[in-house]
């Protein structure tokens, strides 16, 4: 026979969906604001996702290198600035999110997720990218924040071009 939830244990249950449903949030905001990344860009809304003391970095040979680390929200913004001006870094940029797994425990929590990133850069080329996400987040004062953010290369592959005149097949 099973027992009846305390108030507590639902209670409990009902704060960690709440934060699962505030770091999922958190993140589509993060990936919604750079998929722009241009001098109309919130920036201060953007800061506002990470904790003070964040850190911002690449895991991986490849991403370690490229990206490297950085610690604090000014230092994260100032990074993210150098993709928006003088001119964008990106004529397209679309980034989704797929394998979630958010883990809460009390004020903190671990999520992860595989991101696919659509690119054409100013410059011209164009690519597809997958990165897996390790994402460390902090309540405080009721908001959950990003406080360490890891993005690992999966692959990366050029793409000659986005929207491929071809008829897209259908069934007749």
């Amino acid at each position: 026979m099973g027992t009846a939830a305390t108030l507590d244990e639902i209670m409990r249950r009902l704060d960690r969906l709440e934060a699962e449903s505030a770091i999922r949030t958190v993140m589509a905001d993060y990936m919604r604001l750079c998929d722009r990344l241009d001098a109309d860009t919130p920036m201060d809304q953007l800061g506002d996702l990470f904790a003070p003391d964040a850190v911002w970095g690449g895991r991986g040979g490849r991403y370690a290198a490229t990206f490297g680390q950085h610690r604090g929200r000014d230092t994260i913004l100032a990074m993210l600035d150098r993709y928006r001006v003088p001119l964008p870094h990106f004529t397209l940029n679309a980034h989704f999110l797929t394998s979630e797994t958010i883990a809460v425990d009390g004020d903190t929590a671990v999520g992860g997720w595989v991101m696919l990133q659509t690119s054409t850069y100013a410059a011209g080329p164009s690519d597809l990218r997958a990165a897996r996400l390790t994402v460390t987040f902090a309540r405080s004062d009721g908001r959950w924040r990003i406080s360490r953010f890891e993005t690992e290369n999966l692959f990366s592959r050029p793409v000659d071009r986005w929207d491929d005149p071809a008829p897209v097949p259908v069934p007749s």
